[in-house]
């Protein structure tokens, strides 16, 4: 099994030539899952031939992959440089954060004042289903795709595009982050405690809780995530 280069370790999902997805998503899949693990670094090079030799793809392929993992914020492209594992700064990781907790509080009153029972009754099945995941695994891919569906319920049943669209593309960028946050031993028993505390204000309509527990709980999560920063350096995670 060939190294990818002296700073990481071979990836641990190859490709599955009897899969049914498509060789560019299986590509995706299996970048996304080595960046999310921290089997790529933050600020690591992805060396082009390196991959493609590894995982046994086209150069096309690989950068389709590439630019898709760009617009989740995972990977950074720079002209004449190659791409990078995306490694923000301490006060970009900082702001993404407060920006989350903005948009997310906002989200929730949207929810309160839009959803109908169809959709709470989604909500509420959606952290059932989170909850059980963290009694049952630590594996942090299962916990993000998790916590993941309970985003996407709450996120459709605000009912606004605009909302979707901009927090989307926040919490993407912040996505390694929240690995790592998720990743520490308890922390995720303890999220799905605070999103039981969101729910139950949604359930009872109150908004004002609703919103001011969502935010504190971005923003503990954001606490936790940025202790592995270095704040005297561009961003790489710290040991």
């Amino acid at each position: 099994m060939k190294v990818l280069s002296q700073q990481s370790t071979p990836l641990k999902k190859p490709l599955n030539t009897k899969s049914s997805l498509p060789i560019r998503e299986q590509t995706v899949q299996v970048l996304r899952d080595a960046i999310l693990s921290f089997e790529l670094k933050p600020g690591q090079r992805l060396v082009e031939r390196e991959f493609i030799d590894r995982l046994g793809i086209s150069r096309t392929t690989f950068r389709e992959a590439l630019r898709q993992l760009s617009t989740e914020g995972l990977v950074t492209s720079v002209a004449q440089k190659g791409a990078r594992v995306s490694s923000p700064s301490y006060k970009e990781a900082a702001d993404l954060y407060e920006i989350r907790a903005a948009l997310e509080a906002i989200v929730v009153r949207r929810f309160i004042e839009r959803a109908g029972d169809k959709e709470i009754a989604d909500l509420s099945w959606a952290l059932e289903q989170f909850e059980r995941v963290v009694v049952q695994t630590t594996d942090t891919r299962a916990l993000l795709d998790a916590n993941a569906e309970y985003y996407r319920v709450l996120i459709e049943g605000a009912q606004s595009a605009v909302l979707e669209q901009v927090l989307t593309g926040v919490r993407s960028r912040a996505q390694a982050f929240r690995s790592r946050s998720l990743s520490i031993p308890g922390r995720a028993a303890q999220a799905a405690a605070e999103l039981r505390g969101v729910l139950d204000a949604i359930l009872v309509g109150d908004a004002d809780t609703a919103a001011d527990l969502c935010s504190e709980h971005v923003h503990i999560a954001g606490r936790i995530a940025l202790a592995g920063l270095d704040q005297s350096k561009s961003g790489v995670l710290s040991d």
